[in-house]
Protein backbone atom coordinates (compact mmCIF):
# COMPACT_ATOMS: atom_id res chain seq x y z
CA UNK A 1 0.00 0.00 0.00
CA UNK A 2 0.55 3.49 0.42
CA UNK A 3 4.07 3.15 2.78
CA UNK A 4 6.67 2.06 0.32
CA UNK A 5 6.78 4.97 -2.10
CA UNK A 6 8.87 3.60 -4.80
CA UNK A 7 9.59 0.14 -3.68
CA UNK A 8 6.51 -1.64 -5.57
CA UNK A 9 7.47 20.75 2.58
CA UNK A 10 6.42 22.65 -0.02
CA UNK A 11 2.79 24.50 0.89
CA UNK A 12 1.20 22.58 -2.04
CA UNK A 13 -2.95 24.25 -1.33
CA UNK A 14 -6.29 21.94 -1.58
CA UNK A 15 -6.48 21.22 -5.18
CA UNK A 16 -2.88 20.54 -6.06
CA UNK A 17 -1.88 19.30 -9.63
CA UNK A 18 -2.44 15.46 -9.41
CA UNK A 19 -6.12 16.51 -7.67
CA UNK A 20 -6.90 18.77 -10.40
CA UNK A 21 -5.83 16.41 -13.44
CA UNK A 22 -8.05 13.50 -11.96
CA UNK A 23 -11.21 15.07 -11.54
CA UNK A 24 -10.97 17.27 -14.47
CA UNK A 25 -10.92 14.04 -16.50
CA UNK A 26 -13.28 12.14 -14.70
CA UNK A 27 -16.05 15.63 -14.96
CA UNK A 28 -14.98 14.91 -18.66
CA UNK A 29 -15.52 11.52 -18.82
CA UNK A 30 -19.26 12.12 -17.04
CA UNK A 31 -19.85 15.33 -20.07
CA UNK A 32 -19.42 12.71 -22.55
CA UNK A 33 -21.58 9.54 -21.18
CA UNK A 34 -23.90 12.34 -20.71
CA UNK A 35 -23.91 13.13 -24.44
CA UNK A 36 -23.52 9.65 -24.91
CA UNK A 37 -20.38 10.03 -26.97
CA UNK A 38 -17.65 7.04 -27.51
CA UNK A 39 -14.35 7.16 -26.26
CA UNK A 40 -13.21 6.81 -29.81
CA UNK A 41 -15.53 9.61 -31.35
CA UNK A 42 -13.96 11.94 -28.63
CA UNK A 43 -10.18 10.54 -29.44
CA UNK A 44 -11.31 11.55 -33.28
CA UNK A 45 -12.31 15.22 -32.30
CA UNK A 46 -8.83 15.73 -30.69
CA UNK A 47 -6.64 14.10 -33.13
CA UNK A 48 -6.54 11.22 -31.21
CA UNK A 49 -7.40 7.88 -30.11
CA UNK A 50 -9.52 5.87 -27.95
CA UNK A 51 -6.93 4.45 -25.77
CA UNK A 52 -5.91 8.88 -25.42
CA UNK A 53 -9.50 9.27 -24.08
CA UNK A 54 -8.92 6.77 -21.53
CA UNK A 55 -5.63 8.44 -20.15
CA UNK A 56 -7.20 11.74 -20.36
CA UNK A 57 -10.20 10.71 -18.38
CA UNK A 58 -8.00 8.90 -15.81
CA UNK A 59 -6.07 11.45 -15.06
CA UNK A 60 -2.68 9.62 -16.24
CA UNK A 61 -1.54 12.69 -18.63
CA UNK A 62 -1.15 16.30 -18.92
CA UNK A 63 -4.52 18.51 -20.32
CA UNK A 64 -3.79 20.66 -23.27
CA UNK A 65 -5.98 23.77 -23.38
CA UNK A 66 -6.57 22.65 -27.40
CA UNK A 67 -8.14 19.35 -26.63
CA UNK A 68 -10.02 20.45 -23.50
CA UNK A 69 -11.69 22.95 -25.73
CA UNK A 70 -12.17 20.78 -28.18
CA UNK A 71 -13.83 18.51 -26.27
CA UNK A 72 -16.06 20.88 -23.95
CA UNK A 73 -17.64 22.12 -26.99
CA UNK A 74 -18.23 18.43 -28.80
CA UNK A 75 -19.74 17.56 -25.21
CA UNK A 76 -22.29 21.05 -25.39
CA UNK A 77 -20.22 23.43 -22.83
CA UNK A 78 -20.55 26.31 -24.73
CA UNK A 79 -21.26 28.95 -21.50
CA UNK A 80 -17.97 31.45 -21.74
CA UNK A 81 -18.03 31.13 -17.84
CA UNK A 82 -17.83 27.34 -17.41
CA UNK A 83 -15.16 26.93 -20.56
CA UNK A 84 -13.12 29.20 -18.49
CA UNK A 85 -13.01 27.63 -15.12
CA UNK A 86 -12.68 24.36 -16.87
CA UNK A 87 -9.66 25.99 -18.92
CA UNK A 88 -7.93 27.43 -15.79
CA UNK A 89 -7.69 24.16 -13.72
CA UNK A 90 -6.17 23.00 -16.58
CA UNK A 91 -3.80 25.51 -16.63
CA UNK A 92 -3.34 24.99 -12.68
CA UNK A 93 -3.01 21.05 -13.40
CA UNK A 94 -0.37 21.37 -15.56
CA UNK A 95 2.51 23.16 -12.52
CA UNK A 96 4.36 20.42 -10.82
CA UNK A 97 4.37 19.37 -7.20
CA UNK A 98 7.10 19.78 -4.42
CA UNK A 99 7.53 15.91 -5.26
CA UNK A 100 8.79 16.51 -9.04
CA UNK A 101 12.24 16.68 -7.71
CA UNK A 102 11.94 12.54 -6.78
CA UNK A 103 9.82 11.76 -10.34
CA UNK A 104 13.08 9.16 -11.13
CA UNK A 105 12.21 7.25 -7.47
CA UNK A 106 8.33 7.09 -7.79
CA UNK A 107 6.37 5.37 -10.71
CA UNK A 108 3.79 7.66 -12.31
CA UNK A 109 1.07 5.91 -10.40
CA UNK A 110 2.27 6.44 -7.08
CA UNK A 111 3.15 10.49 -8.15
CA UNK A 112 -0.30 10.44 -8.22
CA UNK A 113 -1.41 9.54 -5.08
CA UNK A 114 1.12 11.61 -3.59
CA UNK A 115 -0.64 14.92 -5.15
CA UNK A 116 -4.07 13.60 -3.71
CA UNK A 117 -2.99 13.38 -0.62
CA UNK A 118 -1.26 16.92 -0.66
CA UNK A 119 -4.59 18.02 -2.01
CA UNK A 120 -7.04 15.98 0.66
CA UNK A 121 -8.87 16.94 3.71
CA UNK A 122 -9.47 13.60 5.27
CA UNK A 123 -6.85 10.34 4.62
CA UNK A 124 -8.56 6.91 5.30
CA UNK A 125 -6.05 4.43 5.35
CA UNK A 126 -6.24 0.07 6.39
CA UNK A 127 -3.20 -1.06 5.94
CA UNK A 128 -2.65 -5.13 6.67
CA UNK A 129 1.13 -5.27 6.96
CA UNK A 130 2.99 -1.95 7.90
CA UNK A 131 2.44 1.11 9.56
CA UNK A 132 0.76 3.76 7.12
CA UNK A 133 3.52 5.65 5.36
CA UNK A 134 2.26 9.02 7.25
CA UNK A 135 2.76 7.85 10.44
CA UNK A 136 6.66 5.97 9.79
CA UNK A 137 9.65 6.55 11.62
CA UNK A 138 12.70 6.97 9.87
CA UNK A 139 14.47 3.86 10.97
CA UNK A 140 11.27 1.84 10.18
CA UNK A 141 10.86 3.63 6.77
CA UNK A 142 15.06 2.83 5.89
CA UNK A 143 13.74 -1.18 6.46
CA UNK A 144 11.49 -0.97 4.29
CA UNK A 145 12.82 0.87 1.49
CA UNK A 146 16.25 -1.25 1.87
CA UNK A 147 14.44 -4.26 2.31
CA UNK A 148 15.12 -4.93 5.36
CA UNK A 149 19.34 -4.36 5.49
CA UNK A 150 19.62 -0.44 6.30
CA UNK A 151 23.02 -1.52 6.93
CA UNK A 152 23.53 -1.33 2.96
CA UNK A 153 21.08 1.46 2.12
CA UNK A 154 22.49 3.45 -0.64
CA UNK A 155 21.43 7.08 -1.62
CA UNK A 156 18.21 6.25 -3.21
CA UNK A 157 17.22 4.32 -0.23
CA UNK A 158 17.85 7.56 1.73
CA UNK A 159 15.98 9.64 -1.16
CA UNK A 160 12.97 7.45 -1.00
CA UNK A 161 13.40 7.71 3.25
CA UNK A 162 13.81 11.65 2.77
CA UNK A 163 10.35 11.42 0.14
CA UNK A 164 7.86 9.73 3.03
CA UNK A 165 9.08 11.86 5.56
CA UNK A 166 8.44 15.00 3.61
CA UNK A 167 5.07 13.92 2.86
CA UNK A 168 4.11 13.47 6.74
CA UNK A 169 4.80 17.23 6.91
CA UNK A 170 1.16 17.24 5.50
CA UNK A 171 0.27 16.67 8.81
CA UNK A 172 2.28 19.60 10.92
CA UNK A 173 0.71 22.44 8.55
CA UNK A 174 -2.06 24.78 9.53
CA UNK A 175 -5.02 23.03 8.45
CA UNK A 176 -4.34 19.38 8.27
CA UNK A 177 -6.03 16.72 6.91
CA UNK A 178 -7.65 14.25 9.30
CA UNK A 179 -5.84 11.01 9.25
CA UNK A 180 -7.78 7.83 10.38
CA UNK A 181 -6.32 4.55 10.08
CA UNK A 182 -6.96 1.39 11.36
CA UNK A 183 -3.84 -1.16 11.02
CA UNK A 184 -3.96 -5.34 11.68
CA UNK A 185 -2.74 -6.26 15.04
CA UNK A 186 0.17 -8.46 13.01
CA UNK A 187 1.96 -5.23 12.45
CA UNK A 188 2.73 -4.33 16.21
CA UNK A 189 4.76 -8.00 16.03
CA UNK A 190 6.53 -7.92 12.66
CA UNK A 191 9.57 -7.04 13.30
CA UNK A 192 10.50 -4.52 10.67
CA UNK A 193 13.91 -3.51 11.15
CA UNK A 194 14.41 -5.51 14.32
CA UNK A 195 13.32 -4.94 17.73
CA UNK A 196 14.78 -2.01 18.34
CA UNK A 197 13.71 -0.16 15.27
CA UNK A 198 9.75 -1.64 16.15
CA UNK A 199 9.47 -0.38 19.32
CA UNK A 200 10.91 3.11 18.32
CA UNK A 201 8.20 3.03 16.13
CA UNK A 202 5.49 1.67 18.54
CA UNK A 203 6.73 4.69 20.45
CA UNK A 204 5.98 7.16 17.96
CA UNK A 205 2.52 5.47 17.69
CA UNK A 206 1.42 6.48 20.96
CA UNK A 207 3.00 9.89 20.38
CA UNK A 208 1.18 11.31 17.63
CA UNK A 209 -1.91 9.57 18.13
CA UNK A 210 -2.53 11.93 21.11
CA UNK A 211 -2.86 14.49 18.33
CA UNK A 212 -6.37 15.36 17.55
CA UNK A 213 -6.33 14.82 13.86
CA UNK A 214 -5.27 11.66 14.06
CA UNK A 215 -7.02 8.94 15.01
CA UNK A 216 -5.63 5.43 15.02
CA UNK A 217 -7.06 2.19 15.64
CA UNK A 218 -6.11 -1.71 15.77
CA UNK A 219 -7.94 -4.52 14.43
CA UNK A 220 -7.58 -7.83 16.62
CA UNK A 221 -6.70 -10.80 15.29
CA UNK A 222 -9.89 -12.53 15.90
CA UNK A 223 -11.39 -9.72 13.42
CA UNK A 224 -9.20 -9.85 10.91
CA UNK A 225 -9.68 -10.48 7.09
CA UNK A 226 -13.13 -10.13 7.45
CA UNK A 227 -14.31 -6.44 6.77
CA UNK A 228 -11.98 -6.13 3.87
CA UNK A 229 -9.22 -8.49 2.03
CA UNK A 230 -6.27 -6.21 0.97
CA UNK A 231 -5.39 -2.08 2.48
CA UNK A 232 -6.71 0.48 0.70
CA UNK A 233 -6.81 4.38 1.32
CA UNK A 234 -9.73 6.51 0.87
CA UNK A 235 -9.39 10.17 0.03
CA UNK A 236 -11.64 12.75 0.59
CA UNK A 237 -11.81 16.40 -0.01
CA UNK A 238 -12.97 19.68 0.98
CA UNK A 239 -13.67 21.34 -3.07
CA UNK A 240 -17.11 20.01 -3.87
CA UNK A 241 -15.90 19.43 -7.22
CA UNK A 242 -13.40 17.19 -6.19
CA UNK A 243 -15.10 13.74 -5.66
CA UNK A 244 -13.63 10.60 -3.33
CA UNK A 245 -11.08 8.59 -4.44
CA UNK A 246 -9.88 5.36 -3.39
CA UNK A 247 -6.75 3.90 -3.60
CA UNK A 248 -5.79 0.57 -4.17
CA UNK A 249 -1.93 -0.52 -4.53
CA UNK A 250 -0.88 -3.47 -6.67
CA UNK A 251 2.58 -5.31 -7.63
CA UNK A 252 2.85 -3.71 -10.82
CA UNK A 253 0.49 -0.37 -10.11
CA UNK A 254 -2.73 0.80 -8.48
CA UNK A 255 -5.99 1.54 -8.52
CA UNK A 256 -7.96 4.69 -8.49
CA UNK A 257 -11.74 4.65 -7.68
CA UNK A 258 -13.90 7.25 -8.15
CA UNK A 259 -17.14 5.32 -8.88
CA UNK A 260 -20.34 6.11 -6.31
CA UNK A 261 -20.83 2.44 -6.56
CA UNK A 262 -17.37 1.62 -5.71
CA UNK A 263 -17.18 4.65 -3.22
CA UNK A 264 -20.38 3.15 -0.83
CA UNK A 265 -18.69 -0.06 -0.87
CA UNK A 266 -15.33 1.06 0.61
CA UNK A 267 -16.87 3.84 2.57
CA UNK A 268 -19.08 0.25 4.35
CA UNK A 269 -15.87 -1.70 4.89
CA UNK A 270 -14.06 1.59 5.99
CA UNK A 271 -16.80 1.84 8.58
CA UNK A 272 -16.67 -2.08 9.45
CA UNK A 273 -13.32 -1.71 10.32
CA UNK A 274 -13.58 0.49 12.74
CA UNK A 275 -16.42 -0.80 14.68
CA UNK A 276 -14.53 -4.22 14.80
CA UNK A 277 -10.97 -2.50 15.60
CA UNK A 278 -10.33 -1.96 19.08
CA UNK A 279 -11.05 1.95 20.29
CA UNK A 280 -8.27 4.57 20.13
CA UNK A 281 -8.15 4.54 23.65
CA UNK A 282 -7.87 0.78 23.73
CA UNK A 283 -5.94 0.98 21.00
CA UNK A 284 -2.84 3.08 23.24
CA UNK A 285 -3.51 0.45 25.85
CA UNK A 286 -2.69 -2.12 23.62
CA UNK A 287 0.42 -0.24 21.88
CA UNK A 288 1.46 0.53 25.53
CA UNK A 289 1.06 -3.56 26.74
CA UNK A 290 2.96 -4.57 23.13
CA UNK A 291 5.86 -2.04 24.02
CA UNK A 292 6.13 -3.42 27.97
CA UNK A 293 6.52 -7.41 26.01
CA UNK A 294 9.32 -5.87 23.82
Amino acid sequence: MVTADSNSSANARPGGPTALRIVLGAQLRRLREAAEISRSEAGFAIRGSESKISRLELGRVGLKDRDVADLLTMYGITGQADRDLFLEMVARSNQPGWWHRYTDLMPDWFQDYVGLEEAASRILTYELQFVPGLLQTEDYARAISSRGRPEVADKAVEQRVTLRMHRQQILARPGAPRLWAVIDESVLYRPIGGVSVLRGQLEHLLTVTKQKHITLQVLPYSLSGYAAEGSFAMLRFDEPELPDIVYIEHGGGALYLDRSKELELYGRMFDRLTIDAHTPDHTRQVLTKRLAEL
